[in-house]
């Protein structure tokens, strides 16, 4: 187990090296005008250039790329332009990760427990009304775009409950639909895995055999097809995790969430590049992450699987 962590994080680093060096890469292919917002006009070509030389932007790339991971190996993420200029994205940023965070996590309980128990009973109801509600609904979320039901979300169920249409840090209630509209699509990702893997158990031989032997329909369930189908979900839940905190780009901006989500529509419409890039990396950091610790976690819960023989691992 220990030589296979080892193993998918050198793996890991060696693929979030690359990812880092592409983005850096085709960050320096972006607009100059993104280096100096609102002044651009009123400086004229030597200006700009002097400025550019100023930042190492003149540099030959080997040396831009030598110098952006010296910065990034003590912490230094760069210093926004346009957004807050000369104000360094690390500050910037820890006003930001409280408000993804709380809604992540939040929108992660929500999904994991309404997600779980709907594909639970959706297995144990097969072809009747609660399997066809649930199915019902897994269709409508990934088949519907997600900006429709958002916006009717928003345009609707607050009239009705007389909820707060914007996000309000002093108003609880600003808080309940975001939340909800965010576990939405992972809600219905975890039902459908669920009830996938719960079927796929129940026709297997040891639930025959155990129904053979008096065992509780109920006992079965739980200790035993619930455990194993939740096994192939482990696998996923790191990276769900972790983007689910990390914020949900459309919603932050939808509600006006001052989150790590809306931040990134922000810098970009603005074309402040060293925060987009900053952003990218992170947003780049947390996949690979998910990654990594899903496929721990799975040889984790799974004894049967011995991922440091050949083909094990993924």
């Amino acid at each position: 187990m220990l030589k296979y962590s080892l193993k998918r994080l050198a793996q890991s680093l060696v693929t979030l090296f690359i990812i880092i060096t592409v983005v850096f890469l085709l960050m320096r292919l972006m607009p100059e005008e993104g280096y100096f917002g609102q002044a651009y006009e009123k400086l004229d070509e030597a200006q700009r250039e002097a400025i550019l030389t100023g930042m190492g932007l003149r540099d030959p790339m080997h040396i831009q790329l030598k110098n952006f991971y010296k910065s990034l190996l003590v912490g230094d993420l760069g210093k926004s332009i346009i957004y807050r200029p000369k104000v360094p994205i690390a500050e910037i940023l820890k006003t930001k990760i409280p408000y993804s965070l709380y809604f992540g996590l939040t929108a992660v309980v929500i999904s994991l427990i309404a997600g779980i128990s709907l594909g639970i009973i959706m297995a144990r109801s097969k072809s009747q009304i609660w399997d066809k509600l649930g199915t019902g609904y897994i269709v409508f979320i990934n088949a519907v775009p997600a900006a429709v039901y958002y916006l009717f979300l928003q345009l609707y169920v607050t009239d009705i409950f007389k909820l707060p249409i914007l996000f309000k840090p002093d108003n609880t209630a600003s808080w309940i639909l975001p939340a909800i509209s965010m576990s939405l699509g992972s809600t219905a990702a975890y039902a459908m895995w669920m009830r996938r893997y719960m079927v796929d158990e129940l026709n297997k031989d040891y639930v025959k055999l155990a129904r053979a032997k008096g065992l509780r329909n109920k006992t079965i369930m739980v200790k035993h097809i619930f455990r194993n189908a939740f096994v192939p979900m482990a696998q996923y839940l790191p990276s769900t995790l972790l983007y689910t905190i990390s914020g949900s780009i459309y919603i932050e901006s939808l509600y006006s969430i001052p989150g790590m989500g809306g931040l990134l529509v922000d810098v970009i419409q603005r074309q402040d590049n060293t925060v987009v890039q900053a952003l990218v990396l992170i947003y780049s950091s947390i996949g690979i992450i998910g990654l990594f610790l899903g496929d721990v976690l799975m040889a984790m819960f799974d004894p049967r699987i011995n991922l440091q023989k050949k083909g094990g691992a993924r």
